[in-house]
Formats: C-alpha cells, structure tokens, sequence
C-alpha cells in the first residue's frame, strides 16, 4: 500500500468550510465526508480530515486548541509560484479567511506567505528555488 498522511484538524462548520476550501480550488473525497467530516484533498496521497470539533473531540484525551487563542499545527503547502502563493492568498481573503503575517522573502531561495481559515488554522504556502538554496555547512 503507498503511504499517505492525514492531518486532522477541528473546525466548527463543515458547510462553512466546504464554501471555503472550494473557493481555493480544493475537492473533497465523498467517501470520507458527511455531516461530522470533510477529506480534503491535497494531492494523490495527502489528505485533510475537517472534523467538527465534538466529533475531533472524541479522537483525543487532552483538550483541544481554538486556533484563535494558540498555535497547535502549521500546514505548509508548496506552490509553483511565487505568484501561486500569492494567489491562494487573495483566494482565502476572498474567501473569508485572513492574513495572520506579511510575506516572507528569503534571498533568491524561498518565498512564502500564509493564511488562516474560518477556524484560525495556519496555513502556510511556500515558493522554494533549490537552484538558489544556501550551501549547507
């Protein structure tokens, strides 16, 4: 079987975070999403399970954050562009999600920027030239 990630995140609204995640070009396995869930999909093997927060709940034994108030997770997304990641961006603004920072450029060698969705998960997008990264020591 090939290996595949799934990253769980809580949310408060599955139709608020379909309308969302659409509007930035995700789709979504039907077979995995209902009235307590979303499988977003990112690519072939990478997946995001949205989960109403009572049903998220009920998979762990220590509180969960309100990624309003704390930080629990940073997802990082490549992009092609930086441009590309630029206009995800614009795509979740649009959306109704906000921008938590301003980009961040790193000499000729990354470029990235982020988001937070209805929820106030981070969501991070990066441009990276390997071309132009820094000598390792």
């Amino acid at each position: 079987m090939t290996q595949q990630i799934f990253v769980n995140l809580p949310i408060a609204d599955v139709a608020a975070s379909r309308r969302f995640f659409s509007a930035l070009g995700f789709g979504f396995n039907e077979q995995f999403s209902g009235d307590h869930a979303l499988c977003m999909v990112v690519a072939d093997n990478i997946f995001v399970m949205l989960l109403r927060r009572d049903f998220f709940e009920g998979f762990c034994t220590k509180p969960v954050v309100d990624a309003r108030q704390g930080t629990e997770v940073l997802v990082c997304l490549s992009r092609d562009s930086r441009a590309a990641v630029d206009a995800m961006v614009a795509q979740a603004v649009a959306a109704g999600g906000s921008v938590p920072r301003p980009p961040q450029i790193h000499g000729d060698f990354m470029y990235g920027h982020a988001f937070e969705d209805l929820d106030g998960h981070v969501w991070e997008l990066a441009w990276m030239n390997p071309d132009a990264a820094p000598p390792q020591a």
